[in-house]
């Protein structure tokens, strides 16, 4: 559930404290029809612009605003209510923060219908709560939306070709790189995920006990890089305990990748000293490990 700003979840129909005398005292502006809501929003928004923000006057006609107009959000989100997943409530939340973001940003002097302008503001809020929370694997945005583009063109494609479309042919269509068409079939792979324990298809007839085969069964090996990251994490103090020209070396050899000629060079040392070196520091640091073990 997304937590509501302040500004909308403090609302109460029905309050009326602090109408300022200009203003009518609205019972209940979550009742007014959508046809009085758009003159009375007119008169409010001029009303707030003269007044102090913080102040009750203020507080009031801003809330009867995002009050009277929440019929816009549940305009915009209707065409989501196919959505499923029980996210119809978290839908009307961000977009009433769309709502509140355009009474905030509103002028009269834009000579704009304000439904007009809140509707964009609405919808964006909730795209971007659809884009930054259903797909399973967060993706950047440029392949968020090139997802939506392939498909729409596989579509079409399949439909005048009586088959699945290849790379090259999506390429054509959508005149981009089979390369940028490539990376954004990988990326939509991202949108869903599946729980490891799913049956393989033909699994079961593969198996000779008769049980499925699941892809936990088959996917996963050992990671050669977690030896190297527990081998770093126990030479990490051992380091401190080197002198600053110890740590240096260390740092050019291994850090750098420097010979120890060039080593050598650098701290005006002969390589067979350098070489000496490091064999004594490496000792010391292999002890270290051995010794915590």
């Amino acid at each position: 559930m997304i937590a509501m700003p302040t500004s909308v979840s403090a609302q109460v129909p029905g309050t009326t404290t602090g109408a300022p005398a200009e203003l009518p005292e609205i019972a209940d502006p979550l009742k007014v029809a959508p046809k009085d809501a758009r003159a009375l929003s007119k008169l409010f928004f001029d009303r707030l612009q003269t007044l102090e923000e913080g102040t009750p006057e203020y507080q009031y006609a801003r809330n009867t605003l995002i009050e009277m107009n929440l019929t816009l959000v549940h305009f915009a989100a209707a065409r989501y209510r196919n959505r499923g997943n029980g996210q119809m409530e978290d839908i009307i939340q961000v977009g009433t923060i769309g709502l509140i973001k355009a009474i905030d940003r509103f002028e009269l002097s834009r000579e704009v219908e304000f439904t007009s302008f809140a509707i964009p503001y609405i919808v964006g809020e909730i795209k971007r709560f659809f884009r930054d929370t259903t797909w399973s694997v967060h993706v950047p945005r440029r392949l968020q939306e090139l997802r939506v583009t392939l498909a729409k063109a596989k579509e079409e494609l399949a439909t005048s070709l009586g088959r699945e479309a290849t790379v090259a042919e999506l390429s054509e269509r959508l005149a981009i790189s089979e390369e940028d068409v490539i990376e954004g079939l990988v990326a939509s792979n991202g949108y869903t995920a599946h729980s490891l324990d799913v049956p393989l298809d033909g699994a079961e007839s593969d198996s000779p006990s008769g049980v499925s085969r699941t892809h936990a069964d088959i996917t996963g090996e050992c990671d050669p890089g977690i030896e190297l990251v527990e081998n770093l994490h126990a030479l990490a103090p051992l380091l401190e305990t080197l002198d600053e020209r110890e740590r240096a070396i260390v740092q050019m050899r291994f850090g750098q990748e420097m010979t120890q000629s060039q080593i050598g060079e650098q701290l005006g040392l002969s390589q067979m000293h350098v070489s000496r070196l490091i064999a004594r520091i490496l000792g010391k640091l292999r002890e270290g490990i051995l010794t915590e073990d």
